[in-house]
């Protein structure tokens, strides 16, 4: 089965830094296959069978915090969770000089439609839609600063996310497909 490991917080502004080919011999040695990172932002894609979900975010929190001494949060999802959310993704939408497009990853405990009610959402500049294991969001960039989603960062729901941009997400996508399960 392929899956991806989207871990939360590394490499931003500094803090949490991880090589990524050190992050991937820590996936090796954890016993995982066909390991390929992503960008610097913590996306990596692997083959493993025999385990949970659960129970692989629990052992790659470990190796990491063995690893890199760091505590970061590590979410899984298989190829079949990534395909429902580009399948949800408007192809109108990307993420250029004129449009901002982000996939916020839901942790379990809020991967429910209900999670919309907290945010601040203003429907005029901005496009939210709840799909299963994610919040999709889009807008033009002349409005970021507008938006009524940016008071999401720093607040208690904040911290049950992790976002990429629906770029990098379509390419996580493509990469799972030409991995072997």
């Amino acid at each position: 089965m392929v899956y991806i490991a989207l871990l939360r917080g590394i490499n931003v502004g500094g803090k949490n830094k991880m090589d990524m080919k050190l992050l991937k011999q820590t996936f090796e040695r954890a016993g995982l296959h066909n390991v390929v990172t992503y960008i610097n932002t913590g996306n990596i894609i692997f083959s493993c069978n025999g385990l949970t979900k659960t129970e692989l975010s629990h052992m790659l929190e470990e190796a990491i915090c063995q690893d890199f001494e760091l505590h970061i949060k590590v979410m899984v999802r298989s190829i079949e969770d990534i395909r429902g959310v580009i399948h949800a993704i408007p192809d109108t939408w990307k993420n250029d000089q004129d449009m901002k497009s982000d996939v916020m990853f839901l942790w379990d405990e809020i991967d429910e439609e209900s999670v919309l009610e907290h945010l601040v959402i203003k429907p005029a500049i901005d496009t939210v839609k709840y799909v299963p294991g994610a919040i999709l969001w889009s807008i033009d960039k002349k409005n970021v600063t507008k938006s009524g989603m940016t008071k999401i960062i720093g607040t208690k729901l904040y911290k049950q996310v992790t976002v990429r941009n629906v770029n990098t997400a379509r390419k996580i996508y493509e990469i799972m497909q030409n991995q072997p399960g």
